[in-house]
């Protein structure tokens, strides 16, 4: 019989959400870090990230970018749960407990994963530079243009579209536009 605090290989590790303190979230991070090297539990939990997005903030009338939580007291935890990680993670201080209904941990489904921009997923991009593509989201929903380059690593898509008579680039997400 397989005890408790193996775990289920066939099983993928999940991503849950752990509460803290209020202003906590980056020392649970460390913390947890930690105690994960300490007690070699790398195999059980994977990642732990504290959701940043920069925002522009107007001081003395310049603008600068800064970095705000996304989720205030929350931290994101990628792991395996077992007796042990999850005894870990609710003993960690300044984590006051998982997100879920009781005592058991409930996983982010991969839509939330996605949409929280936790992980970075890998971008097929399905068009060229010169393809015919139709804008599906945004305020030029349903426009039509021509891609005319495709950055990668921002995953953008600078397109051509026909605008009041003219052709107007416009920097688009690549996940905006579909090939026609």
């Amino acid at each position: 019989m397989e005890s408790n605090s193996s775990k289920n290989m066939s099983e993928e590790a999940k991503w849950y959400v752990v509460h803290t303190y209020s202003g906590y979230e980056n020392k649970v991070k460390a913390n947890l870090e930690k105690i994960v090297e300490n007690r070699n539990m790398q195999d059980y939990i994977l990642d732990i990230v504290v959701p940043m997005e920069e925002q522009i903030e107007i001081k003395d009338g310049k603008k600068k970018a800064i970095l705000k939580k996304v989720f205030p007291g929350y931290v994101l935890v990628k792991m395996y749960v077992t007796d042990e990680s999850w005894y870990v993670v609710r003993n960690t201080r300044g984590v006051t407990g998982f997100v879920g209904p009781g005592s058991k941990p409930v996983p982010l489904s991969d839509e939330e994963v996605r949409v929280m921009g936790v992980e970075q997923y890998e971008v097929v991009f399905d068009y060229e530079i010169g393809d015919s593509v139709r804008v599906i989201e945004g305020p030029l929903e349903s426009f039509i243009g021509t891609v005319e380059e495709i950055s990668e690593d921002k995953k953008k898509v600078r397109v051509s579209v026909s605008m009041f008579g003219r052709e107007t680039p416009v920097e688009l997400e690549n996940t905006q536009i579909v090939r026609l």
